[in-house]
């Protein structure tokens, strides 16, 4: 409980020049009579001052276009930025290679659906102990859902390129 109160105090306490920027409040430490140490923002019996580093703000600036808030200068001048012919290009390759992934996923996911057979897959040659089987099975079965969420994501990524 004496933690919980500590905590509480300390909280709202130490939240109080967060609420208000602007004003400056002396927090100050003190000690109850059962010993338990107390923060508060008005001197009292067996109280000390804090002295607490002052705090830091960013102003936020909304920008009209989007209505967002954001921090100003939030992209340095001298940031390095790429020509619009060089990412049109970036992002030609990176179309290519996720469409060359998904028809290879795509191909995989259609083999194993072959070899699964709606779920009764031939007995493989060499496999005489039933328990064999049944964890071919169940892999095969857990390869087919990981391979059809490979394709579901290699999808939502296509869709976001340019």
């Amino acid at each position: 409980m004496r933690q919980l109160l500590l905590s509480a105090t300390l909280g709202s306490c130490l939240l109080s020049p967060l609420a208000l920027p602007a004003a400056q409040a002396q927090i100050y430490r003190c000690q109850s009579p059962d010993g338990t140490p107390l923060f508060q923002n008005a001197p009292g019996k067996n109280c000390k001052p804090l002295d607490l580093p002052s705090l830091t703000t960013i102003p936020s600036v909304r920008t009209p276009a989007t209505g967002r808030t954001t921090t100003a200068n939030a992209t340095p001048s001298d940031f390095p930025r790429v020509d619009a012919t060089a990412q049109r290009s970036r992002d030609s390759d990176r179309k290519r290679i996720l469409q060359d992934e998904l028809g290879r996923e795509q191909a995989r996911l259609e083999d194993m659906l072959t070899e699964y057979n709606g779920g009764q897959p031939a007995g493989a040659e060499g496999e005489k102990n039933h328990q064999r089987y049944i964890d071919r099975v169940e892999r095969l079965k857990n390869d087919i859902t990981r391979s059809e969420t490979n394709v579901a994501s290699l999808r939502r990524e296509l869709e976001g390129v340019k």
